[in-house]
């Protein structure tokens, strides 16, 4: 919001030496942000000048110039530049006559741009400066000719200095203006905010009118129809309308309200629609102004119906949407509410009767509508946030007044029209203690209550602290929380204490999330790379990878996907995985262990997900809002996934490339398990995207969690992979939940270890890790540690088995073992693998 100081002036008392930095230096210790400081950019000395004597002089490209002889200072007198009083100066437009009083930039001055003035030979003259049109001084558009005072109304002495003449010496301040703070978008509420930053006494530009000349004329026709109401509220709550009769809309804009303006960011379009304008950035209600010749009957405010159509003052033709607002009379929609007027019946310089509305819209009407067309206004910005609704009378009798004022209309007092609804102000209880509890500063009783009255609240003293009734302008204070930060707010952000917090003892990570970084950390320490991608997919992707057979399951489908041809949400991580693995390779990178943490969405079949009830905002909710809202979503369990591809080591002198086999992602399955404290089974299966003789089932205590193996050829060549691509994923939640133990470290025993072997003769269809944790349990505390070192099949062994040679390591924390002692522990954990399957030492 940008504010000129010399309209800040009129309503709050800013001292006289104050910069632009002072006064955002104010407004931001009361919880604006600065933005920048805009000022005109010009430099002087330009004047006031008049027109003594021109000669015209056609030139031989056929343009035609006056050489002008123009009075700028006394007779007798120095001129601002240290000339002569009278200039002799080039001039192309052929706008002004002998005796115009004109706007003469002499050398020396700079114009914006920066466009420096400096005496010059042209057209065989020296012009000693420069008469300068409304668009050079940054006035306006208008650059047809230059600037005749007269059409201003303006008869000020020659030599007058111009600059501050025209209000081309103000600066405006621009603060950002934060959604829920809709009132500041105005003068009137900067003007407070002011005030209550430097305690400067504040006058209210809406307190000018009593309250009983409001209201307007009756005979207007004026009808809401709102049959569809956005959250049972309808669509305008107040509607006030005033007529002005026999405007001239060619009299010109006085220069001081065309600098403010200017200044605002707002450019001038013609004395009635920068009235319009004015009065909106004034009083923070946005303003229409109709032809009233234009408009056919009255005026209907209702729904778009389907297939409707409206030119707006943009001049596109706009297809109407059902939530679409809209001002209609009998022709039909002449504008979209809250945001943009129509073409039909919009002022021009043929207007001579104007219709002045003044409304309250619905914020979340207007706001759908201007989004839904890609049509931001300054109407609009305003409406969306919330507007006073006791200002539009107030907006509409100031529109008129000015109208009468500059545009030279009569007020039609006996004819207008309005409809509004009483004005609800909640009351919030305010308990004593709560403000101090909640900011963390002691503030006095007396501190909250004139804080509060401060911003326009009234406040009651009660037993046990205060209600409250917050102003007409503030939507935003809602409750005993908004009340708390308006008294931090007023009283000094400063006089927060900067104190951390102390979080509790005994709390921390849970032990899902230790489980899960330890997952993590291990695949990374074992030299994987995350890489965390989007859980964005297509359907087909899903059915691969996200089911076992490569049948159709349901998946979970964005209603506003980011990429039109990945508009699923992910069953499984492996298609992540292989995006990345593609933009990695297509780099160059063909060497890649990657992993990848996150949820997948695993929508159960025939249930319909998702919910129209929406919870109410700063309210918790309970428990069965809760449940309601978990009932929605589908489950969402989260999965650890690794995959590999190219050399597991490089080529090096004297070492051979090493290319990842289908017992690297073995391995990456067992640190994984490790990590979460888990034994697990890897059992033949087949899943569609996997190699049939290549693909492992994961298991721990008999239930599945996940697969690993090496993807299918042309699975690897759909994804642009060349080689060998090996994958593995797990339902980390689930593994994490099979858990029955912490992971903890073991204490490190100062005494030798004794290692020995053993080969076991078993199935060849018996899994090698229950063989293995049949010896780890008969070998009982000793066992340190147990690893498979070989699996062979072949001569020697009936058709049907398999040798298991296992690696075992015995230690005792208190002595060094014998091996005999060593050798019985062994054979113990044999005799368990013999009773469970059968298994004998092999000669």
């Amino acid at each position: 919001m940008r504010v000129p100081l010399s309209w800040l002036r009129e309503y709050v008392d800013v001292p006289a030496d104050a910069t632009a930095e002072d006064v955002l230096a104010a407004l931001v210790s009361v919880g604006f942000e600065e933005e920048d400081v805009h000022r005109f950019e010009l430099q002087g000395p330009i004047v006031v000048g008049e027109v003594l004597e021109f000669v015209e002089e056609p030139q031989s490209n056929g343009k035609t110039i006056r050489w002008c002889q123009v009075q700028v200072a006394p007779e007798g007198e120095t001129a601002a530049d240290g000339g002569p009083a009278v200039h002799g100066i080039v001039c192309g437009a052929r706008n002004f006559f002998v005796g115009d009083k004109v706007v003469v930039t002499l050398p020396g001055s700079v114009l914006p741009g920066p466009f420096p003035i400096a005496a010059r030979k042209t057209y065989g003259h020296i012009s000693d400066g420069m008469i300068a049109s409304a668009k050079e001084l940054g006035l306006g558009n208008e650059h047809s000719g230059i600037l005749r005072l007269v059409e201003l109304g303006i008869d000020a002495p020659v030599g007058t200095d111009a600059i501050s003449l025209l209000g081309l010496d103000d600066v405006a301040i621009d603060i950002n203006v934060t959604p829920d703070r809709g009132y500041a978008l105005s003068v009137r509420g900067v003007a407070r905010e002011y005030s209550h930053a430097t305690g400067a006494e504040f006058r209210d530009p809406a307190a000018r009118y009593a309250s009983d000349e409001l209201a307007p004329g009756s005979g207007f026709p004026i009808t809401v129809d709102d049959e569809h109401p956005i959250r049972g509220r309808v669509g305008a709550s107040e509607f006030v309308v005033r007529v002005v009769r026999d405007v001239d809309p060619t009299k010109p804009t006085p220069p001081w309200m065309i600098a403010r303006l200017g200044l605002a960011g707002i450019r001038s379009l013609g004395i009635l629609i920068d009235i319009t304008n004015y009065v909106m950035l004034e009083l923070g209600n946005p303003i229409h102004g109709y032809d009233l010749d234009k408009l056919q009957g009255g005026i209907t405010v209702r729904r778009a119906r389907e297939g409707e159509k409206l030119e707006t003052l943009d001049g596109q033709l706009r297809t109407l949407n059902p939530e679409d607002l809209l001002i209609t009379d009998d022709s039909g929609p002449i504008g979209l509410a809250g945001v943009m007027g129509g073409g039909t019946t919009e002022m021009s310089d043929a207007t001579r009767n104007v219709l002045i509305e003044a409304a309250i819209f619905d914020t979340v009407s207007i706001a759908r509508t201007a989004r839904r067309h890609k049509l931001p206004s300054e109407a609009s910005r305003r409406f969306e946030r919330g507007v006073d609704p006791a200002i539009p009378f107030v907006a509409a009798r100031r529109v008129a007044d000015l109208m009468v004022e500059y545009a030279g209309g009569t007020l039609d007092t006996e004819y207008g029209g309005a409809l509004f609804a009483e004005i609800e102000r909640t009351t919030i209880d305010l308990p004593a203690g709560f403000v101090s509890g909640l900011i963390g500063v002691d503030y006095t009783a007396e501190q909250i209550a004139h804080a509060l009255r401060l911003i326009g609240c009234d406040v009651t003293t009660t037993s046990d602290g205060w209600t409250v009734v917050p102003p007409t302008w503030r939507p935003d204070l809602t409750d005993k929380w908004t009340l708390a930060e308006e008294v931090a707010r007023i009283e000094g952000y400063d006089q927060i204490p900067s104190v951390l917090p102390l979080p509790p003892s005994g709390r921390g990570l849970t032990p899902a999330q230790q489980g899960r970084r330890r997952v993590a950390n291990a695949l990374a320490a074992a030299g994987f790379v995350e890489t965390p991608s989007f859980p964005f997919t297509t359907e087909e992707q899903n059915d691969l990878h996200g089911s076992a057979s490569g049948e159709h399951v349901p998946s979970i489908r964005l209603a506003n996907p980011l990429d039109g041809q990945a508009a699923f949400l992910r069953r499984s991580l492996v298609p992540g995985l292989l995006q990345v693995a593609h933009r990695n390779v297509s780099r160059g990178f063909t060497d890649l262990a990657l992993f990848e943490t996150g949820t997948v969405f695993l929508p159960e079949p025939g249930v319909e997900y998702g919910t129209s009830f929406i919870p109410p905002l700063a309210v918790r909710p309970d428990a069965a809002t809760l449940a309601e809202l978990d009932a929605s979503i589908p489950p969402q369990p989260r999965h650890v996934a690794v995959l590999l591809t190219g050399n597991l080591v490089a080529k090096q002198p004297g070492q051979p490339a090493v290319p990842a086999e289908l017992a690297d992602a073995l391995d990456a399955v067992r640190t994984i398990a490790a990590a979460a404290g888990v034994s697990v089974v890897v059992e033949q299966g087949e899943r569609a995207a996997l190699h049939p003789g290549r693909t492992g089932v994961v298991s721990v205590d008999g239930t599945e969690v996940g697969y690993v193996g090496e993807l299918l050829p042309a699975v690897a060549e759909a994804s642009d992979l060349p080689g060998r691509v090996i994958v593995a994923e797990l339902n980390l939640d689930l593994v994490l939940s099979l858990s029955g133990r912490r992971v903890v470290a073991a204490s490190l025993s100062g005494f030798p270890a004794a290692t020995q072997d053993v080969s076991l003769v078993v199935g060849a269809d018996v899994p090698a890790a229950e063989v293995r944790d049949a010896l780890v349990e008969g070998s009982g505390e000793l066992l340190e540690s147990l690893r498979l070192v070989d699996d062979y099949r072949g001569q020697g062994l009936p058709d049907g088995k398999k040798s298991l040679t296992f690696a075992l390591r015995f230690r005792a924390p208190d002595r060094t073992l014998t091996a005999s002692e060593a050798s019985e522990a062994k054979l113990a954990g044999v005799a368990v693998a013999a009773e469970r399957f059968g298994a004998s030492l092999r000669e």
